[in-house]
């Protein structure tokens, strides 16, 4: 299996957002703008029916750990409005565009991997979803601790290290620190 990274940037999330839409729509954008706004596995995600997040909080049972769980996510309101408006509520959110089932963790794969690479971001799968989350999350708050309960890891250098920092922290002392020996 190939390591993933996070998206660290902006920029690069917002050009996700437009590759994802212009190769494969709205469906594609959601599964991704999910994905970096909650932080659970694919597994987790692509089971979602328009029940689950209709009310802004998302209520879940995680196929890894079997806990039951609950997310907010208003502040996605915006995104979730958009996208579920013509869903009936059993309806899963990520539907195949073959039968009525939910697409496969392969193909949700595919679909980021072929975004990825229009813009030039490597190293990138479904994992890297919950990977962004997280390095965006710590970024912004600095709460390993939070973090780590909801990522279910026993360390936080376990944390650290799953949301890419730990590279950042060696990339940058030794950018910083051995200049021209």
């Amino acid at each position: 299996m190939e390591y993933v990274e996070p998206i660290r940037t902006t920029e690069d999330i917002q050009k996700m957002k437009n590759a994802l839409n212009y190769y494969g729509g709205k469906r594609d954008e959601f599964l991704f703008t999910l994905g970096i706004n909650c932080g659970l596995r694919i597994s987790d995600i692509l089971k979602l029916k328009k029940y689950d997040i209709s009310d802004y909080k998302l209520r879940f049972r995680e196929s890894k750990t079997r806990k039951l769980n609950t997310l907010p996510l208003f502040h996605i309101q915006k995104e979730i409005d958009a996208y579920i408006a013509l869903f009936e509520d059993d309806e899963y959110l990520f539907k195949s565009k073959r039968s009525n089932r939910p697409i496969q963790r392969v193909q949700a794969y595919r679909i980021l991997n072929r975004a990825a690479d229009a813009i030039g971001l490597k190293h990138i799968g479904t994992h890297s979803l919950r990977k962004t989350f997280g390095y965006h999350y710590y970024q912004r708050t600095q709460d390993i601790s939070l973090l780590m309960e909801l990522f279910n890891h026993s360390s936080q250098s376990v944390t650290l290290r799953y949301i890419g920092i730990h590279q950042d922290v060696i990339n940058e002392t030794f950018s910083n620190n051995f200049r021209g020996l």
